[in-house]
């Protein structure tokens, strides 16, 4: 009994790490192709009991933006760097304790192989910010593998 106990606290106090910023593709998958044009999803659950209000996107490096679909509710701007590349999104709105919304955008992969990792930073109404960016730990950034898909 003591054991069962022990192992059900362990997975109830691990609930909210698994619950967190996460992109992937629109597939639900974590790998992409090189080169390829994907769709992305930036799904952000609430995990406060107050309002997310602003959730801001970094563009990894070598990844192209193209288009944003509309999100009722939502407003989104964007930052680019000098040469027109979108480097940051940033959406504005209100996300109720236990909902979560998902923003989906159109980019292309960079043309080599490597990881994409993607730092979301997550506003409560209270003015709180959560940065989804560290390697480990409680607040991990997403990533999404970009490799050459294996050949039949």
């Amino acid at each position: 009994m003591r054991k069962f106990l022990v192992t059900a606290l362990m997975l109830a106090l691990s609930v909210p790490a698994l619950a967190h910023a996460v992109v992937r593709t629109d597939s639900g998958t974590s790998e992409s192709a090189p080169g390829k044009y994907e769709t992305y999803r930036l799904q952000v659950p609430v995990e406060k009991e107050i309002a997310t209000v602003q959730v801001k996107l970094f563009i990894p490096k070598g990844l192209e933006v193209g288009n944003f679909m509309p999100v009722s509710g939502w407003t989104r701007s964007f930052e680019k760097d000098s040469s027109g590349i979108v480097t940051t999104v940033t959406w504005k709105g209100s996300l109720e304790p236990m909902e979560f919304v998902r923003f989906l955008f159109s980019a292309k992969n960079p043309a080599s192989e490597g990881d994409l990792s993607f730092v979301v930073e997550q506003t409560y109404l209270d003015g709180t910010v959560v940065a989804w960016k560290d390697a480990a730990g409680p607040t991990p950034a997403s990533k999404v593998k970009i490799v050459e898909p294996l050949k039949k």
